[in-house]
């Protein structure tokens, strides 16, 4: 009943013209390459080569940059999403791994995973303001729609750190499950979600008391528990709905985020750990690393519609209009 309604609300919120092309870009650890596509008829537009062992990707809020976490090249590199070529590099960071861009579009945050620690750039000089220490093997990133703190995921400490924008100081530290990969807030920016791998579960935080309101769980018929290991978390453009990828499980989870339950799985390929949403919401981008291939679902029916080979290793996926 749950999902015959949710697909109903779907239905009603994305209009006829719902699903207009944007343009995609995926990263391929592997190929050290990133495949651009038209995400309507997900013909390849492009292949660009970028660097070493691409993963982390995000796209400026005036949709003219895109940058790339090169893991092992210690650096990020910057298409010029008019040209679909490097435009620069920001040298001097080490291991990337995850990224985020504040709302603004003027700082960047990265985690460098062996460092322990969060760099942050000034995305116009491509220069280092500071960094902040945090746990091991530090790995999500999401900024407050205020621009007041960001917030970083530690995999060993399994603990998610509340940093300070302004004094690049962490302000407070919540124990979350074991292994966590994503944060990310809520449009309204009252919560953070924080997925955790092994721990199978995504914590929801809340932002004034730094608490966890619930911690999220899954199960899936058929699929052993073990390998139900939620990474990527996407939040719907009117925050009802939550998207989670669950890696080995091989499935999309979609979230009632007033009840935080569980109300619809999707099959996808295997191992998909990050995602992107159409900018009119109508399509879920899902990333398989283990399949090389990138799975569309259509959002009025919760059903894939197709996927694409997009190169080795896809690992994070970005959308712009």
């Amino acid at each position: 009943m749950r999902l015959t309604l949710l697909i109903a609300l779907f239905a009603t919120l994305l209009s006829p013209q719902a699903a207009l092309a944007a343009t995609l870009f995926v990263t391929n650890e592997r190929d050290n390459t990133v495949t651009v596509l038209d995400s309507k008829t997900l013909a390849i537009k492009k292949v660009i080569l970028v660097g070493a062992r691409p993963r982390g990707i995000v796209i400026s809020p005036d949709n003219t940059e895109v940058f790339v976490c090169l893991g092992d090249d210690d650096q990020i590199a910057v298409i010029d999403t008019k040209t679909f070529k490097v435009s620069r590099r920001i040298p001097n960071v080490p291991d990337p791994e995850l990224l985020a861009i504040d709302p603004e579009g003027k700082r960047l945050y990265v985690a460098n995973e062996e460092q322990s620690q969060v760099t942050v750039i000034d995305r116009a000089t491509g220069k280092i303001v500071g960094t902040v220490p945090v746990g091991g093997e530090p790995e999500g990133l999401s900024v407050s729609p205020d621009l007041k703190i960001v917030v970083n995921t530690s995999e060993l400490a399994s603990m998610a750190f509340f940093i300070n924008t302004k004094t690049l100081k962490t302000e407070s530290v919540v124990l979350v499950d074991q292994r966590p990969r994503v944060a990310q807030f809520t449009h309204d920016g009252k919560q953070v979600w924080v997925s955790a791998e092994v721990g199978g579960t995504v914590s929801v935080i809340d932002t004034q008391t730094r608490t966890i309101i619930k911690k999220i769980g899954f199960d899936i018929p058929g699929v052993q528990p073990e390998l139900i290991q939620p990474v990527g978390v996407l939040f719907s453009p009117d925050g009802k709905c939550a998207f989670v990828a669950l890696s080995h499980a091989n499935h999309i989870a979609i979230v009632d985020t007033q009840t935080l339950r569980p109300i619809a799985y999707v099959l996808v390929g295997e191992r998909p750990w990050h995602m992107a949403l159409d900018p009119d919401g109508a399509r879920l981008y899902v990333a398989n690393g283990n399949t090389n291939d990138l799975t569309v679902i259509d959002l009025k029916s919760l059903k894939p519609m197709r996927s694409v080979n997009v190169g080795h290793l896809p690992w994070g996926v970005a959308a712009m209009p």
